[in-house]
């Protein structure tokens, strides 16, 4: 009886071997919400999709993830494309996910959300990237389809407005799944013109029509161009991720046009006034010159220009009779300074200023032999010294000090007997 029991594993292995020959499961086509996703640092997606009343655990490897377009997350509906089996370690069964796609327009405006979000993390759409557009182009390039009324509209508006400017087309599919690509090679070719501005664009449709420019290698094609880029994808109302990250944003391709070229009758009116004002200007100029040269021609010194002369020549007498009196006045004064000398005592009697000056002298020199030390050991004074210091009182010495004692014709080496009384 016990021969009728089997283990767990061989039951799933069973099931699984079920599964696995049911042609109709080998590739399922299954559309649901996602839900408990969670993304495997080795790259794999582990989620579950459900509907109103069922669900199903799915798994999408590594090698299959890498291509997926959009980041799943909780709450997308998706159409996924795989085979269903038995997952022996529960006993659940479950299907392996090959391919998935989002299901509907929300999933693309989830998608859009993910990207902006990235890209403004990123720095993309900051300010202090936005270049300014020429305001005078010579040549403007064109990213765009070849035909429809985006390119129409655009060069209508640019010849119209500005017809000197050159413009070049570089045709680039705008819709399906090999746009991106296209747009982002013609952008970087277009780079490699001589081109002042260049407007990336198309008309209006639905969101999967313009879907191209939410493309994230198309944003960053915009960002890395070298030449300003004005986006013109779509309607007013339609906003894209190259108009988030372009250089300035135009709401219609005709309306980038118009930000793209000034108005050729604008300019023609504004040099009208230019010219207008440079005339009148130098009209002005040249009347206040004309009245100054007839005021000068009426000036009292250019009908009598020697008047100016004779003023100059009144200055000079009067300044030259100044230094003349100035230097009288110096001469007096000397002659009266030296006449007092002359007549003065001591200059007529100047053996009385080497009296007083020998007298003077006498005195000093009998007050510098009072204080010559000198004559005061000749006198029977003596000058005491220990190691060249003076001795001035018998506390400064002590029994056996070798002393030197200065007397008025020479030097005696003494030692100290006794000190004190």
């Amino acid at each position: 009886m016990e021969n009728n029991y089997i283990t767990i594993t061989e039951l799933s292995r069973y099931l699984k071997g079920k599964f696995e020959s049911d042609e109709n499961l080998r590739k399922v086509y299954i559309k649901g919400e996602i839900s408990n996703f969670k993304a495997h640092t080795r790259g794999h997606f582990y989620f579950t999709l459900k509907d109103e009343t069922s669900r199903i655990s799915a798994v999408m490897f590594a090698s299959n993830t890498r291509v997926l377009k959009f980041t799943p997350v909780d709450g997308m509906k998706v159409l996924v494309t795989g085979r269903v089996t038995v997952y022996e370690a529960t006993g659940g069964y479950q299907i392996y996910v090959e391919d998935m796609l989002e299901d509907g327009i929300g999933n693309l405006y989830v998608a859009f959300e993910q990207l902006k979000e990235k890209l403004s993390k990123e720095g993309l759409f900051n300010k202090e990237h936005k270049r300014p557009i020429r305001r005078i182009p010579r040549k403007i390039g064109i990213v765009t389809a070849s035909t429809g009324a985006a390119i129409r509209d655009i060069l209508t508006t640019i010849k119209r407005r500005y017809p000197v400017c050159e413009t070049i087309l570089f045709p680039s599919l705008v819709q399906g799944s090999d746009a991106a690509q296209d747009i982002v090679k013609k952008i970087e070719i277009a780079n490699t013109y001589d081109i002042d501005t260049l407007i990336v664009g198309r008309g209006g449709g639905s969101i999967e029509d313009l879907w191209p420019f939410n493309e994230e290698i198309v944003a960053r094609a915009i960002y890395n161009s070298k030449v300003p880029v004005i986006s013109a994808v779509g309607h007013e109302v339609d906003f894209t991720i190259a108009d988030f990250v372009a250089d300035l944003r135009a709401p219609t391709p005709t309306a980038a046009a118009e930000l793209a070229v000034p108005d050729i009758n604008t300019i023609i009116t504004y040099l009208d006034t230019a010219k207008t004002r440079s005339y009148n200007t130098l009209l002005n100029i040249i009347e206040n010159n004309r009245l100054k040269l007839h005021k000068l021609e009426d000036s009292f010194v250019l009908k009598r220009p020697t008047a100016i002369y004779e003023v100059k020549e009144q200055n000079l007498d009067n300044l030259i009779d100044k230094l003349n009196r100035i230097i009288k006045v110096f001469i007096d004064n000397s002659k009266v300074e030296l006449f007092k000398y002359q007549n003065s005592y001591v200059f007529n009697n100047p053996e009385i200023i080497y009296k007083f000056k020998k007298q003077n002298l006498e005195n000093i020199i009998g007050k510098l032999e009072v204080l010559n030390p000198m004559n005061t050991l000749k006198r029977g004074y003596a000058i005491i010294k220990k190691e060249d210091s003076v001795i001035s009182s018998i506390n400064n010495l002590n029994k056996d000090d070798e002393i030197k004692i200065n007397v008025s014709d020479g030097i005696i080496d003494a030692k100290v007997i006794k000190v004190g009384e």
